[in-house]
């Protein structure tokens, strides 16, 4: 679901910067950073404490529900009040009328059938696919279509809002519940949403606080250069970890009782994750200049260092995102939230008082030393949280794709293409070669570590299964 979702969007992505300028993303990302920070202030997280409930009952639903329509109303009606603020903030006014649109979005997704959240609960993982795609392809379809009819930045936010309006439709008819107004279970379900929203709004503040700053340091032009390096910078790691965060999520709730379990499920869902997450992040900051000419155009050049540093802080992402959600498994929402929060502070201390005259590419360089400096934080409050979990087999986990990462880097900075290479041979080159050297550095080293139980181990097996059952058929 998640890949197909993603395909989804890199196309889009991909059509729309040949039809649409820096500018045009660069106007929508600062109008969704305002949506994004108005909306966390009053997230309670209520999808997480259906989850996180193992018998979930139709009150704790309709509780939720109500919190949540209540919550994007209240958000949405702030949004409106903002935005004339907004703009002034940017030094665009382009943003205000933006802003006043997107807030619909909001309200759309408060009036969205709280009982497709069962789809992920129960591991219903088809009908979690349909409704997410059809929302996603109806977003799809309505952009490229405004987008070559108006030429404007209108089009994603058209676009935006013909997928939530589908997904409100969709989700009534998908799922036969029918949530109703009550708080009868508003006690139950803030005592977890209250950590939920604290880590929510240092999550938002970490993740976006560097773009904010880019969208008021430089114009337009450069935030959309900007936001949409975020992007391509995220995709190797959050579209491959995605997936498995969205089943892991519930797997984790389901052994949490007993912990020996958990910590076999965790090592291998950290192996895994860091298998394929760190030689996607690094290679993409090896080939960050042929991706963007070859995939996004000349004009788009400008990414290039955003491209290249960003992605290293997906390397982290990928060490971390697994034990994110082992520490909500057990109850450390908390200690989730403590880590996000540091990491907005450094970052923001790094730019107001260290280097405050820093303009997009120091912004971005203070954005990898923050998530640097949550690594270790995150280590530790994940071994506070599972005692049972020791250091050194957390540096085994992901040790082997760390050092197979370093071979590779090194290859693909060393290595030569022919004289005259055309990007997109240059692009293919360095891929081949790239994923090449990976494969065979991490499968040496296993072997040197004496074929350990992990990731490396678990792929073999699965690969073997399949090939297996085709052979049989």
């Amino acid at each position: 679901m998640r890949w197909i979702d993603r395909l989804i969007g890199v196309a889009s992505t991909l059509i729309l910067a040949r039809l649409l300028v820096p500018e045009d993303f660069g106007i929508v990302a600062m109008a969704s950073l305002v949506v994004g920070l108005l909306d966390v202030l009053l997230d309670l997280g209520v999808h997480v404490a259906l989850i996180q409930k193992r018998q979930a009952t139709q009150a704790l639903f309709d509780t939720a529900w109500t919190l949540r329509l209540l919550q994007n109303i209240t958000a949405a009606t702030l949004i409106v009040v903002a935005a004339p603020l907004a703009g002034t903030y940017f030094g665009d006014s382009r943003v205000t009328p933006v802003l006043q649109v997107m807030s619909l979005g909001l309200v759309l997704i408060g009036l969205e059938n709280i009982g497709v959240v069962a789809f992920q609960k129960d591991m219903q993982f088809l009908r979690d696919f349909r409704f997410v795609f059809l929302k996603r392809i109806a977003g799809f379809l309505t952009t490229i279509a405004a987008a070559w009819l108006l030429r404007s930045y209108w089009a994603l936010v058209i676009g935006a809002l013909t997928g939530r309006l589908l997904g409100v439709v969709l989700s009534y008819s998908m799922h036969p519940m029918r949530p109703r107004i009550s708080l009868v279970k508003f006690r139950e379900i803030f005592a977890i949403s209250q950590w939920l929203l604290l880590r929510s709004i240092g999550a938002y503040l970490d993740n976006n606080m560097h773009k904010i700053l880019v969208g008021r340091r430089a114009g337009a032009g450069t935030m959309g250069a900007y936001s949409i390096a975020d992007e391509i910078s995220a995709m190797p790691s959050t579209e491959l970890l995605a997936p498995l965060n969205r089943v892991l999520f519930p797997a984790f709730v389901r052994a949490k009782e007993n912990l020996a379990e958990l910590k076999r499920v965790f090592l291998l869902a950290q192996g895994v994750q860091v298998l394929v997450g760190i030689p996607a992040s690094v290679g993409l900051a090896l080939v960050a200049e042929e991706a963007v000419q070859v995939l996004l155009g000349e004009k788009w050049l400008p990414a290039v260092p955003f491209v290249q540093l960003l992605a290293l802080v997906n390397v982290i992402n990928a060490i971390t995102s697994s034990g994110g959600y082992v520490m909500i498994t057990l109850g450390r929402v908390p200690y989730v939230a403590l880590l996000s929060w540091l990491q907005a502070l450094v970052f923001v201390a790094g730019a107001c008082v260290v280097w405050p005259g820093s303009e997009a590419h120091g912004i971005a360089q203070l954005r990898l030393v923050s998530v640097v400096v949550g690594l270790g934080v995150a280590i530790r409050l994940l071994l506070w949280s599972l005692p049972n979990l020791g250091l050194r087999e957390l540096v085994a986990s992901v040790a082997r794709p760390v050092l197979g990462g370093g071979v590779m880097t090194v290859a693909v900075l060393f290595g030569t293409l022919p004289a005259g290479s055309t990007p997109v041979v240059a692009l293919v080159g360095k891929i081949v070669l790239g994923s090449t050297v990976y494969g065979i550095a991490t499968m040496a080293l296993w072997v040197l570590w004496g074929k350990p139980e992990g990731a490396e181990r678990y792929l073999l097996e699965r690969v073997r299964s399949t090939l297996g059952k085709r052979q049989s058929a």
